[in-house]
C-alpha cells in the first residue's frame, strides 16, 4: 500500500477498547542507576520516582524518568535467579512493558481475554495515601506485555510503591522530546500477519500501511512491515518480519542477538528536530550516519521545506513526505552492547506516514554497521 493510499484512521465510537496513549516504558536493564544516568544525562529525561530497598522491595530495584508525555521505568534485579535477570540474561537489556493509558483496566483486561490474548497480570488495585490505580496485563509477541493503566483515582507522582525520587544537584535540561510516537516490533519469519491479526482481533487495532520487500530493500537485505493503529491513531505500531536477501538482514541480526521476538526502535516526537539532535549529539548520543549525496536530491523528491538542508545534510537528518505533509526523522545507534534496541527522533510536519522514501539509505546505513560488527553475510 503506498501512502497515497493511507486510510483515515477508524471511527472512534466502533473502537471497542480505548487508549489514551502510552502510560510509561519499562526496561529490563542490568544496572538501573547507571541506566536512570544515561537517561538524563544523554536525552534530558528529569528523575521522578524509585521503588526498591527503601520502599519495601526485595527482589528489584526500578527508577522512572520523565520528559513532557514520556515515562521511561528502568528495573533491574537485586539478587540472581529471578524472572527479570532471566530476562536480561537471555535478552540484554531492553523492553519488557508498554504500558497503554486507559479509563478501564478490568474492561481492557476482560475485552482482551474474551478475544484470545494470554493473560500477563489480572486485574489489580494498588492503593496509597494520595489514591488507587488498577492494572491489567497480557502479553504479545516474544516476552514483552502490554499492562494497562487506570489512574483516574490517582494524584500521586507515578504509582503507588514509588516514592518520589529528587535529584536538585542534577537535572539536565531537556531536549525536546515530547511523547511516544511509535514503537517498532521485530518478530521472527512468517510471522508479522500472525501479530498483525492480534492487534486487530484483539486489541481493534487497524492497519494503516504495509510494506513489503520491494519498497523496503537494499542489494543485500530486505524485510516487511506493517503499520498497526489503535483508533484515535495515539497508538502506532509498526511490525516487521525479515524477507529473503543475499545478505542477513537487521531484523535477523535483532532476532539472533535479542533471542527472540521483541521491540526495535523506540520513536519519539519533538518540534525542533534540529535543535533536538544537536542537543543530543552534544551529549554523546551517536547516530546513524548517511551518505552527503543523499543530500543532493532530496528536495527533487520531498519538494520544499521550512528548514535549510544545510543543518539537516550536517546532523544526518532525513526527510520524507507524503499526501499530508512531510517529516523530519533520524535515527541513533543501538543504545546497548547487543545490536539491538535503538531511538528514532522524528517531527512531523503533517505527514502521517513513516518514512518510505528513505528506507534505502537508511538501510544502507544499517548494513555499513553490520559490515563493521561482522554480521552481514
Amino acid at each position: 500500500m503506498s501512502t497515497s493510499t493511507l486510510p483515515k484512521l477508524h471511527d472512534t465510537a466502533k473502537d471497542f477498547m480505548p487508549i489514551n496513549g502510552t502510560d510509561y516504558l519499562e526496561l529490563y536493564v542490568s544496572n538501573s542507576k547507571q541506566a536512570a544516568h544515561f537517561y538524563k544525562t544523554a536525552f534530558g529525561f528529569q528523575s521522578l520516582a524509585y521503588a526498591g530497598l527503601e520502599t519495601g522491595l526485595k527482589d528489584r530495584e526500578s527508577y522512572v524518568v520523565v520528559q513532557d508525555k514520556i515515562r521511561l521505568v528502568l528495573t533491574s534485579p537485586l539478587k540472581s535467579g529471578t524472572d527479570i535477570g532471566r530476562h536480561i540474561d537471555q535478552h540484554g537489556d531492553g523492553v519488557k512493558v508498554v504500558a497503554l493509558w486507559v479509563d478501564d483496566a478490568t474492561y481492557a483486561y476482560n475485552t482482551a481475554m474474551e478475544r484470545g490474548a494470554k493473560s500477563y497480570m489480572e486485574p489489580k488495585v494498588e492503593e496509597d495515601k494520595t489514591g488507587k490505580i488498577v492494572r491489567s496485563g497480557i502479553y504479545t509477541y516474544g516476552e514483552t506485555v502490554h499492562i494497562f493503566v487506570e489512574r483516574k483515582d490517582y494524584n500521586g507522582t507515578f504509582m503507588p510503591g514509588f516514592r518520589k525520587w529528587e535529584t536538585p544537584d542534577y537535572n539536565p535540561s531537556p531536549v525536546g522530546l515530547k511523547f511516544v510516537d511509535h514503537m517498532v516490533g521485530n518478530v521472527g519469519w512468517n510471522r508479522m500477519n500472525e501479530w498483525v491479526n492480534f492487534y486487530e482481533n484483539v486489541m481493534g487495532f487497524t492497519q494503516i500501511l504495509s510494506f513489503d520487500d520491494k519498497d523496503i530493500s537494499t542489494d543485500f537485505t530486505a524485510l516487511m512491515s506493517k503499520v498497526m493503529s489503535n483508533g484515535n491513531g495515539r497508538i502506532k505500531f509498526p511490525i516487521n518480519e525479515p524477507a529473503e536477501g543475499k545478505k542477513k538482514s537487521q531484523v535477523e541480526e535483532y532476532l539472533d542477538f535479542y533471542e527472540g521476538e521483541g521491540v526495535q526502535h523506540i520513536a519519539v516526537a519533538t518540534d525542533d528536530v534540529i535543535a533536538t539532535v544537536r542537543q543530543l549529539k552534544s551529549r554523546g548520543v551517536e547516530f546513524l550516519k548517511v551518505p552527503d549525496t543523499y543530500y543532493d536530491a532530496v528536495l527533487d523528491r520531498v519538494g520544499e521545506i521550512d528548514e535549510d538542508i544545510a543543518p539537516l545534510k550536517e546532523l544526518g537528518i532525513l526527510v520524507d513526505r507524503d499526501d499530508e505533509g512531510y517529516l523530519l526523522q533520524i535515527f541513533t545507534r543501538p543504545v546497548e552492547p547487543r545490536p539491538t534496541m535503538f531511538f528514532e527522533i522524528i517531527q512531523r510536519k503533517g505527514a502521517q506516514s513513516f518514512g518510505k522514501g528513505n528506507f534505502k539509505a537508511l538501510f544502507e546505513a544499517i548494513e555499513r554497521e553490520q559490515e563493521l560488527r561482522g554480521t552481514l553475510h
